[in-house]
């Protein structure tokens, strides 16, 4: 055999007698472990997120790895794709993935020889069967892949916190007086029945003011009284920090952790461990905590239901308001939808008496409440004052009058410099020229910027009329910083949202000193006594949006900057410049979310829109939707909207064209497995994926 030729010059009995020299060169593999003689099969959820590999696969327990090898632990295995069970390690090939033992088990319904587990990653059992069943009903809700949804329920290991011992846990502590839950007629009876182990429902509309983190604390500590555990989800960790410092403040420290992504992934894991191991039994968290494994769970809380913060932005894109209402029957839980406003969904429940109303008497709430006058959007434009300070009279005086007793909240919809513009003769909307996206103009070089893609705009002309000159459709947060620093110059002006150029970040709180406050919404910070005045500008900006729940939206944002205003009787005034007839601005004025909810909800129903009905998106390249839609085993009373083109997040990405399927009540389980199944069936053939989601919150 000549091995100086080059292989390209080699026959093929050549270079098959080099082949198999090498193999011979090779050691040989190591004799087979022993296997575990005490159930020594495991049961293995393999972290594969396609819809066709969704489900377990066995796996052998080598006798070392016996001890460790504990239902849910986490394990790494060999997977070579195949999809029946057992199958999935029976080739010495295939790819490392990382799996959670579900069960350990006597003998296999595989037939075949068994994979052995490659190693145990770590002996501590993170996935109970509490969250296993959990993360099982998440998958098939919104037809997604139990690995998906693990993914988001165990967080990353760290072994430094595992290796931490677990503190002991504390005793109950004694039931707390009711405290301002007395202003709610059946407030104080929610926390009895919590203390006594019962499992209340309730939708809570919270008054203005500053008390709904306490009452929040304080329904979790009526749960623990009753040697169970509670479970509180809120939007950001702004709030969650009010709601554990009044905690802390009712419970003192050690009873309770806060689970959100500002504390780092160590500590919080090692949050989360001392909630697995039963430490401890009372978790305020950001939207992942719907999640947290709580044992003995007595109550579930969701705090703002309507904020977008709630809806999971990854795969299956779970909202927490249904994954708690989950928990709550499955797991035999109090359950506890709280805000200053109502939702649809939230009506919904109250509605189909699976939970009752929790509210105040009207009289409580006008007490509570601040004083809201409106300001048409057309009297503003003609308003003289309006052209220096962006104020109609009417909102400058009481700007002016708020400012003698202290600091006075401006929320404008936008943050930026002048984030849209238009142009002046013709209203049409300036663009960039290379990717047609959105100009703007920043404060810091008053110079035009594209919003897509950075580009400056040094010669802007009109495409439609030829003209030159622009006009701001949206004044955003720092302009309007500019204009109203002008018009009050002794006044200190602070802004508060995402930080850009001149924006000083989200501000938590400001001191009761004379002080303008400009904020875009759920930036507002909480004023020492509550603010003298509020101001709500460009209301058309949030009514105007093209979406379902445009007015549900605005009036939530509304709600929740005039809640920081002082009561009526101190002088708490709010001025809405929006027009005064539409339903959400009236809502405000008569501080009536719930009506406006109700109102909301009927009209849903008489047009078979969510929450309702159940509804599903399927986007995608047009074959790969009319394909889906084709060959679904969708319910016979689907009903098929569109396909319409999908929103495109970027331009230059090719089109797609995204369909609506709507059921009728007690069809969105079906509809959700005739998805799945498609999309399995779909994969496994290597056709082209679609993106499905199970109650889109964007439907237009």
């Amino acid at each position: 055999m000549d091995s100086d030729k080059a292989p390209d010059e080699r026959g093929p009995e050549q270079l098959a007698l080099i082949r198999a020299a090498v193999r011979r060169s090779r050691p040989r593999a190591r004799t087979a472990a022993a296997i575990s003689d005490h159930l020594p099969v495991a049961r293995v959820a393999v972290d594969k997120a396609l819809s066709h590999l969704d489900r377990f696969y066995d796996y052998a327990v080598p006798a070392a790895m016996d001890a460790d090898a504990v239902p849910g632990a986490r394990v790494r295995v060999r997977f070579g794709g195949h999809v029946a069970r057992g199958q999935a390690g029976r080739r010495a090939g295939g790819q490392l993935v990382d799996g959670f033992i579900v069960e350990r088990l006597e003998s296999s319904d595989y037939q075949g020889p068994l994979a052995p587990l490659s190693s145990v990653l770590s002996p501590e059992p993170v996935l109970s069967p509490e969250l296993l069943r959990l993360a099982r009903a998440v998958a098939d809700r919104y037809a997604g892949t139990l690995a998906d949804v693990l993914q988001l329920a165990v967080p990353p290991r760290h072994g430094r916190a595992e290796a931490a011992d677990a503190p002991e846990p504390l005793p109950p502590p004694t039931a707390p007086e009711p405290g301002t839950w007395s202003r709610y007629p059946t407030g104080p009876a929610f926390l009895r029945a919590l203390e006594g182990g019962g499992t209340p429902r309730a939708v809570w509309t919270a008054l203005p003011g500053p008390h709904w983190p306490r009452e929040l604390a304080t329904a979790v500590v009526a749960t623990l009284a009753s040697g169970r555990g509670a479970l509180v989800v809120v939007p950001d960790g702004r709030a969650a920090g009010r709601v554990d410092s009044a905690l802390t403040g009712l419970l003192g420290a050690g009873r309770h952790v806060v689970l959100t992504a500002d504390s780092g992934p160590q500590e919080r894991y090692r949050r989360w461990l001392a909630v697995s191991r039963g430490a401890v039994r009372a978790v305020v968290g950001t939207r992942s905590a719907m999640f947290a494994p709580v044992r003995d769970l007595g109550l579930v809380a969701i705090w703002d239901d309507g904020d977008s913060s709630h809806s999971e932005p990854h795969a299956p894109q779970p909202h927490v308001r249904e994954v708690l209402v989950l928990r709550a029957t499955t797991e035999g839980a109090g359950f506890l939808v709280g805000g200053l406003g109502c939702t649809a969904e939230a009506a919904q429940l109250v509605a189909g008496r699976w939970a009752l109303p929790l509210t105040a008497p009207r009289q409580v709430v006008r007490a509570a409440g601040p004083l809201v006058r409106t300001v048409e959007e057309a009297d503003a434009a003609r308003d003289a004052a309006a052209r220096t300070a962006r104020l109609p009279s009417l909102a400058w005086r009481v700007t002016r009058d708020g400012l003698t007793r202290g600091p006075v909240l401006v929320q404008v919809p936008r943050r930026g410099y002048v984030p849209r513009l238009s142009c002046q003769r013709c209203r049409t909307a300036a663009r960039c020229a290379v990717c047609a996206g959105p100009l703007e103009l920043r404060a810091d070089d008053r110079v035009l910027h594209c919003g897509w893609c950075g580009r400056l705009e040094v010669a802007w002309h009109c495409l439609a009329c030829g003209g030159t000159r622009l006009r701001a459709q949206v004044v955003g947060a720092r302009r309007t910083a500019d204009e109203l620093g002008r018009a009050f110059p002794d006044v200190p002006v602070r802004t508060s949202g995402r930080a850009g150029p001149g924006g000083e970040g989200v501000l938590a709180s400001v001191s009761d000193a004379p002080a303008l406050v400009i904020s875009t919404p759920g930036a507002e910070p909480v004023a020492e006594g509550g603010y003298a005045a509020a101001l709500l500008l460009d209301g058309w900006v949030l009514l105007n949006r093209p979406d379902l729940r445009a007015g549900e939206e605005a009036l939530r944002r509304w709600l929740a900057a005039a809640a920081l205003v002082r009561p009526a009787a101190d002088g708490g005034t709010v001025v809405v410049v929006a027009e005064p007839s539409l339903r959400p601005v009236q809502a405000l004025v008569r501080w009536d979310p719930v009506g406006h909810a109700v109102r909301e909800l009927s009209e849903r129903a008489e047009l078979g829109l969510p929450p309702v009905s159940r509804m599903a998106s399927v986007t995608g390249t047009a074959a790969a939707v009319a394909d889906v839609v084709a060959t679904a085993s969708l319910p016979p009373e689907t009903s098929v909207l569109g396909p319409v083109p999908a929103p495109a997040a970027d331009p230059a990405a090719p089109p797609l064209d995204r369909v609506l399927l709507r059921v009728p009540p007690g069809s969105g389980a079906a509809l959700a497995t005739a998805l799945k199944a498609a999309q399995a069936v779909r994969l496994a053939r290597g056709a082209e994926p679609v993106r499905v989601r199970i109650d889109p919150p964007d439907i237009g």
